[in-house]
């Protein structure tokens, strides 16, 4: 009788934890929506938009050697964890006359990795002043028009993030200076709304068969 017993609690024990577990990530697998309307890219080249796009959006100004640190923590961490996912692309928002700066950048990231879904698009410091100011957040671009964050922005243009970060508030964007920002959150994050689009699919793709 014993013997039966501690076999069936053996069975039932992992099968709550995961039930347990399980509902805990449904609950928590859904990043906040933060901003809606992000404004679309209406910059150069015309051929980048965010609307259909799972995007990694960033501001690295016109220092752009300065700003080189913080690219490649970012391709490391995460673009070269996520970069073959469908529709997922990373936009850096560049000020006009970045160009040359930026195909060096472009030829040192691809020392690294395929850069074919990082995509730079140029404008004035109006123009990238108002695309900045439509995520609506706490944050700022410095002077030289760049920050340090970024952002993730889903296939409707909704800024999304966390309501609240670990009792800290809302968490807009990442900071590329930071590893530990980028591997402990970011990451997490980004699985979390390729996560949120698989199972959007899965059941589109159920449907359709019923």
């Amino acid at each position: 009788m014993k013997k039966t017993i501690v076999l069936v609690t053996l069975f039932i024990l992992p099968m709550v934890i995961y039930l347990f577990f399980a509902s805990g990530i449904t609950n928590f697998g859904r990043l906040g929506t933060l901003t809606e309307n992000v404004s679309e890219l209406e910059l150069v080249p015309d051929n980048v938009s965010l609307e259909g796009k799972i995007t990694v959006l960033g501001f690295l100004g016109r220092d752009v050697e300065n700003k080189k640190g913080n690219a490649f923590n970012l391709n490391q961490k995460i673009y070269k964890r996520f970069s073959e996912f469908d529709d997922f692309q990373f936009v850096m928002v560049m000020p006009k006359g970045t160009e040359q700066r930026v195909e060096e950048l472009k030829k040192e990231l691809r020392q690294l990795a395929d850069v074919g879904k990082w995509k730079f698009v140029f404008g004035d410091e109006n123009e990238i002043y108002a695309m900045f100011n439509s995520l609506k957040t706490n944050l700022s671009l410095d002077k030289d028009l760049s920050t340090p964050y970024v952002f993730i922005i889903d296939k409707k243009r909704v800024l999304r993030g966390r309501d609240d970060d670990e009792g800290n508030g809302i968490k807009y964007g990442f900071n590329t200076s930071s590893v530990a920002d980028l591997n402990n959150k970011m990451e997490d994050d980004v699985k979390i709304i390729l996560a949120e689009y698989r199972m959007a699919l899965k059941k589109n793709n159920a449907n359709r068969i019923k």
